[in-house]
């Protein structure tokens, strides 16, 4: 999965510039996609272990990377002071979503850019049921506290941001769907 999930991470990374911040950072996976061209990157990550792997793949970067710890609904950052935020996979995981965006706004420029790759709530029925079973018992333990039935879609817009670029993901692309198949990528815009 990672190569594919590899190809939608550097298609999400592709262009930004300035100073950004990636909340959730998890052990720099995304590192190795940032573009090389005028970009410093703020990572926040409140695991220990993962942030210690994030500060290893931070020294290969083509862009400078500081690996800090910090939380998503208190990220380390100035008011207005990143052109840019990056969440990926880690919306579901937040204990709040909607304080999650409101500080990811918070620390946004106006004009700012949001940019996403989130497993989100499936589109189907069978699937939705799976997905708040699984939420309510076993999930959140064995994911990190991931929450695979959350309409991020939906919280991304109720925190103030204009959606400007949205595609619904389907990965791994096969016949069997996980819980976490359903996915979307995209922007938003802080106003």
């Amino acid at each position: 999965m990672e190569p594919e999930l590899g190809r939608h991470r550097h298609r999400l990374l592709a262009g930004l510039q300035g100073n950004v911040i990636e909340i959730g950072a998890g052990n720099g996976l995304n590192f190795a996609h940032y573009p090389p061209a005028d970009t410093s990157v703020l990572a926040v990550e409140p695991e220990p272990h993962l942030r210690q792997l994030a500060r290893e793949s931070a020294r290969n970067a083509a862009v400078p990377i500081e690996v800090v710890e910090g939380l998503a609904d208190r990220l380390p950052a100035d008011d207005a002071s990143m052109d840019a935020a990056v969440t990926t996979l880690v919306l579901c995981s937040v204990p709040d979503q909607g304080r999650a965006l409101a500080e990811i706004r918070r620390v946004l420029r106006p004009g700012g850019q949001l940019s996403f790759l989130e497993h989100v709530r499936a589109e189907t029925k069978l699937m939705g049921r799976t997905q708040r079973v699984l939420d309510a018992t076993i999930w959140p333990i064995i994911g990190g506290g991931c929450h695979t039935h959350r309409d991020t879609e939906a919280a991304i817009v109720a925190a103030g941001f204009t959606i400007t670029d949205l595609q619904r993901l389907r990965f791994p692309d096969g016949r069997i769907s996980l819980p976490t198949s359903t996915n979307i990528f995209g922007t938003a815009s802080r106003p």
